[in-house]
């Protein structure tokens, strides 16, 4: 009884108050026991079809409790699990897994895969949370993937097969295996090296293969390279133990493309980036982060993503590199052309510029090759130009420069009014928070305000992917331009006039 009181301690104090946690687990707390009032869950509910994918013993029962769940009864039945001890990074493991398993990343890596991509964006919203609002964005991401889960039953029940042994290459031929499948964009061969190479590779023999070969091509704008970055970051939290299914679902994801034609043997403009910046990032001729930060060449680079196509933007960033500017002058003006675009089509295809730019800027940060890293960053470019070229198809992009921002106010205004009053207006807003942005006490309120509202009003996965990604990259851009930065991203944050969403109201936050 001891050890049961302080798990209620436990869950009460991560919640928040008594009434917020009555309002997410109603009937939970009552004498009769905890799980007083839920549906029987039946023994047949729990069982796994013949031939799928299982996970390791002790996260198996809970991802299955997940996957056969109604959506209509799952958040129950996952605080019950919670005053019954579970943990949150239990119940991450679960959430991940159950969208590995249950959630094809076909015919494109989003739409309802984003149920997986999404996941450590709310991992970083709890832990950037108040108290009271820290289990808001794991519960979200589980009524989530309920959602993404039907979708996926309707478009044929997909569901992750376990490996074929017999194909498994040996051990010290796995990484070659892999990265030879990749290539040659073979799924078959992929899935049975991809689940040799996660039983003895490292994580950077890895994340350098699967940060190339995700990053290589423009299909599903971007997502194969946040997925990348996601997984492996989740994997972080989660445990490494967890890798074989993960990996696997990488490799599946990263040879997603349209129609029967093998890209390997074909020359399409979503590819050609990747094979050139291969070859320019050999005459690199600087070492990684050396150089001058030089903020006029980064405004000089802003201005040419406005209109150059990716392979020459790619080139015209090297030769500033190779002129002794630094790289994250370049990467700069990146992050400054992503939040741009938001502001001049603050839509789907913007957003993704934003959310590929903070992938692709971790993966760069984080491989060990330095080839690679100098491609990440040259991918990066061509990636922003496409984004542009993607963005123009969709309409006539307003002159809406970033540049432009000025403090027009002599005294700054309330946050409040920011997220409020003006938010009608997102030129007036963004602004005011471009001169609010210049106190970083101020800024931080900004930031602060900006994640609260993702957890009242958010109701779509890219609420909570752009909102981590923008909130997180505002942190990594140079001081002198995260002003510029946070304000041009404000045209897609949540506003206070938004509808509440159904899951703040049933905590009461």
């Amino acid at each position: 009884m001891a050890r049961a009181d302080r798990r209620r301690f436990v869950f009460s104090s991560m919640v928040g108050s008594s009434a917020v946690a009555s309002g997410l687990a109603t009937g939970l707390g009552t004498a009769g026991g905890w799980l007083a009032g839920l549906p029987e869950l039946r023994a047949e509910d729990v069982q796994l079809e013949a031939g799928a994918v299982q996970f390791r013993q002790e996260i198996e029962p809970l991802v299955r409790l997940i996957e056969a769940s109604s959506r209509e009864t799952v958040l129950d039945k996952v605080l019950a699990e919670v005053h019954a001890g579970r943990t949150y990074r239990e119940l991450l493991a679960a959430m991940f897994l159950a969208g590995i398993r249950n959630v094809q990343p076909r015919p494109a890596v989003g739409f309802k895969f984003h149920c997986v991509l999404a996941v450590y964006a709310t991992h970083q919203a709890s832990m950037a949370a108040l108290d009271n609002e820290r289990w808001l964005p794991l519960l979200w991401a589980i009524d989530n993937f309920k959602s993404a889960q039907a979708t996926d039953v309707r478009e044929g029940n997909w569901t992750m097969a376990k490996v074929d042994e017999s194909r498994l290459p040996t051990a010290e031929k796995s990484l070659a295996a892999l990265a030879e499948a990749l290539e040659n964009w073979d799924v078959e061969a992929a899935d049975a090296a991809a689940a040799a190479a996660a039983r003895t590779a490292s994580r950077s023999q890895l994340l350098d293969i699967m940060a190339r070969y995700a990053s290589r091509d423009f299909r599903s704008i971007g997502h194969k390279a946040i997925y990348v970055a996601a997984a492996f970051r989740t994997l972080e939290v989660i445990g490494w133990e967890h890798a074989e299914p993960i990996v696997r679902s990488l490799a599946y994801a990263i040879l997603n493309h349209q129609g029967d034609e093998n890209p390997s043997k074909h020359d399409y403009a979503v590819d050609r980036a990747g094979r050139e910046n291969w070859q320019l990032a050999s005459t690199w001729t600087t070492p990684w982060q050396v150089g001058r930060i030089d903020s006029p060449a980064t405004l000089d680079l802003l201005k040419m993503l406005r209109s150059t196509e990716p392979t020459a933007a790619s080139k015209v960033a090297l030769e500033c590199i190779n002129g002794g500017v630094h790289p994250r002058s370049v990467s700069d003006a990146v992050s400054l052309a992503s939040a741009e675009l938001v502001m001049r089509q603050p839509g789907i295809v913007p957003l993704h510029a934003v959310t590929t730019t903070n992938a692709l800027t971790y993966l760069a940060a984080s491989v060990a090759d330095e080839r690679l890293r100098k491609w990440l960053l040259l991918q990066n470019v061509a990636f922003l130009s496409h984004f542009t070229e993607a963005a123009k198809a969709r309409g006539k992009l307003p002159e809406n420069n970033i540049d432009a921002l000025e403090a027009k106010q002599s005294t700054p205004p309330a946050v409040e009014s920011v997220f409020g009053d003006l938010a009608s207006d997102k030129a007036a807003s963004a602004n005011a928070i471009f001169q609010l942005a210049q106190d970083p006490a101020s800024a931080y309120e900004v930031v602060r305000a900006a994640r609260h509202l993702v957890f009242l009003k958010g109701t779509d996965a890219h609420d909570y992917k752009f909102s981590s990604a923008a909130l997180e990259d505002y942190q990594l851009i140079s001081p002198k331009w995260r002003a510029h930065y946070l304000a041009g991203c404000s045209y897609l944050f949540k506003n206070a006039n938004d509808k509440t969403s159904p899951l703040a109201k049933r905590a009461g936050i």
